[in-house]
């Protein structure tokens, strides 16, 4: 079982997209997904179209009053399971602050799914902001995915990331987490700058980042709105296409995983 942390501290890149259908992709794929919602907000959650729970995040399980097990719920998708999020969580940044071990309590919370290995993958959708839950789900982790918009500014947050990498490595938290997989999103191939962006980042970060495009796409925007991944909502769209593609990469390259990024990158 492989846990992936799925973050990006800017809002809007299209992190919870590609966590919710990257996730539904692979279980069409015959893989095991786990997808745990860390974000307040619930955008994951409402994205599959689940309702509002309350007592069903992962709240418990970090203040170890709750195992992680009781919070699995199935999705309509086979294959595909999901940990809510709900407002709790916003209150549990404060709560984890004040422990000795802060920093490793999610670990602590996953280590019944490590042992019962009942998943291939457990995406960890982090919130925008570089706060407790990312860090906790950064010492976590075994790996690091991130989507980056294909936009001005994208190498500047990849550097945000790379520090904080580093600076989770230095704690002792997690000497092994490492960037395996960026994702380009929100590309259009009408413009320059989108191609631009993407050579630049792949001049810095070389096979890190992962060869599927995710286009920018008005059904994608879409589909959550109405509680449904872009493989039901627009099938056989380029959205649709391009996420089943990143997923046949992500497969290949978990079959053989690419050599570590260097540390002073």
């Amino acid at each position: 079982m492989k846990i992936v942390a799925i973050a990006n501290q800017k809002g809007g890149v299209g992190k919870t997209t590609t966590a919710v259908n990257l996730g539904a992709a692979l279980a069409e794929k015959e893989q095991r997904i786990l997808l745990i919602d860390l974000d307040p907000q619930g955008n994951a959650t409402s994205s599959l179209g689940m309702p509002e729970f309350e007592g069903e995040s992962l709240y418990e399980p970090l203040l170890g009053n709750s195992p992680i097990t009781d919070k699995i719920l199935p999705t309509r998708l086979e294959r595909l399971f999901l940990i809510p999020a709900d407002l709790d969580l916003a209150g549990a940044e404060v709560e984890i602050a004040r422990m000795d071990d802060h920093l490793l309590r999610l670990a602590h919370s996953l280590r019944p799914l490590r042992d019962d290995n009942a998943f291939d993958f457990v995406f960890l959708d982090c919130p925008p902001s570089l706060g407790i839950l990312m860090t906790n789900a950064l010492a976590a982790a075994d790996e690091l995915l991130t989507p980056i918009q294909c936009e001005y500014f994208a190498l500047e947050g990849l550097v945000k990331i790379v520090r904080v990498i580093q600076q989770v490595r230095d704690s002792g938290a997690n000497s092994g987490i490492e960037i395996t997989g960026i994702v380009m999103t929100m590309y259009d191939a009408r413009t320059k700058l989108s191609g631009q962006v993407v050579a630049e980042v792949r001049q810095h970060f070389g096979e890190r980042v992962f060869d599927t495009l995710i286009p920018r796409s008005i059904r994608l925007s879409e589909a959550p709105s109405f509680g449904k991944t872009i493989l039901e909502y627009d099938n056989a769209g380029a959205g649709a296409r391009a996420y089943r593609a990143l997923a046949d990469e992500f497969i290949k390259r978990h079959r053989s995983a690419p050599a570590p990024l260097p540390q002073n990158s």
